[in-house]
């Protein structure tokens, strides 16, 4: 049995539609994330059980389907870079949500529209029009607007979301050119395997059992989650480029806005009311320039 590797395609709306959904998984895995981290387990712990059930359901689903074929890569040195970022991701923002509320990490997150368009343009040679720039410098003024550097306001471990950013830069890049490469479940299956490796030898050290029934939902939740998001953007980004995708992630940070007023107590500042809508306000005006673009470049027709 052979797994049919589809190519890319340049369908825009279908990629920002499944980008969209699986935003609502990464918040889910964010929160689950923060919930067990105060619950007193380690992060350590945190990530294997993340990974650990990523990989379950990942050889579950495809194995089956794709036999071995499942394990077949045309890009080895790229699936390593991919699965080693996303662990970088995971490491960062998780150990970054023991200190901060849920919108102050997400907003870190949120430099990676920045980081993913100047990647795009040396990694991918894609090109990318002042009025983008312009757009997404502002959606990261609105991020320095809540995480408020060089006040008494910032926390140190602001610095490992902001590594956190990185990291996820590179793996949407990563993704993007492993498109048409390998299989979405073969990146999923190379993902997790790679970030529970590394992870393992620290996994057991200290480890704590949930001891109630939300702990343990959240013990589960993390690794569906994650794998469900992370499936769902890799296959977003085989219709459309990461940095067109990047800004409409903007819309998990009002879901963690929510989870972190509704489930930690912890609700947004004026400062997230303040930079919040910038950020969302630069998405939308990057889509509309996507958009008019992308209906220059369709050829004309003669109406009847």
């Amino acid at each position: 049995m052979t797994t049919t590797i589809k190519p890319m395609e340049d369908r825009r709306g279908l990629g920002i539609g499944i980008l969209l959904f699986a935003q609502l998984f990464f918040t889910v895995l964010d929160t689950s994330a923060k919930y067990l981290a105060v619950a007193g387990l380690p992060t350590s712990e945190i990530v294997f059980v993340r990974y650990g059930v990523h990989v379950l359901l990942t050889l579950g689903l495809f194995l089956p389907v794709n036999g071995l074929n499942l394990f077949k890569t045309r890009s080895w040195k790229l699936e390593l870079a991919r699965g080693l970022s996303l662990l970088g991701v995971t490491l960062g923002n998780f150990l970054a949500q023991r200190y901060l509320p849920l919108t102050v990490t997400g907003a870190l997150m949120f430099t990676m529209p920045l980081l993913v368009t100047i990647l795009s343009v040396f990694m991918l040679g894609e090109k990318v029009g002042p009025r983008r720039w312009v757009a997404i410098i502002v959606g990261f003024v609105g991020v320095l607007i809540i995480v408020r550097p060089g006040t008494a306001a910032f926390h140190p471990a602001a610095l490992l979301a902001l590594a956190g950013a990185v990291s996820a830069a590179l793996y949407t890049i990563f993704t993007r050119k492993l498109a048409g490469v390998d299989a979405p479940a073969t990146q999923q299956v190379y993902s997790g395997l790679i970030a529970l490796c590394c992870v393992t030898p620290f996994a057991f050290n200290g480890w704590v059992w949930p001891s109630d029934g939300p702990t343990w939902l959240a013990f589960g939740l993390a690794g569906v989650a994650g794998m469900l998001a992370h499936q769902l953007n890799t296959i977003a980004l085989r219709y459309a480029s990461p940095s067109l995708l990047a800004p409409f992630s903007y819309t998990e940070l009002l879901l963690l806005a929510l989870a972190s007023w509704l489930i930690f107590q912890e609700p947004p500042d004026i400062w997230f009311y303040l930079g919040a809508p910038i950020i969302i306000a630069s998405g939308i005006c990057i889509w509309l320039r996507e958009r008019a673009l992308h209906r220059e470049t369709l050829p004309k027709t003669v109406e009847d």
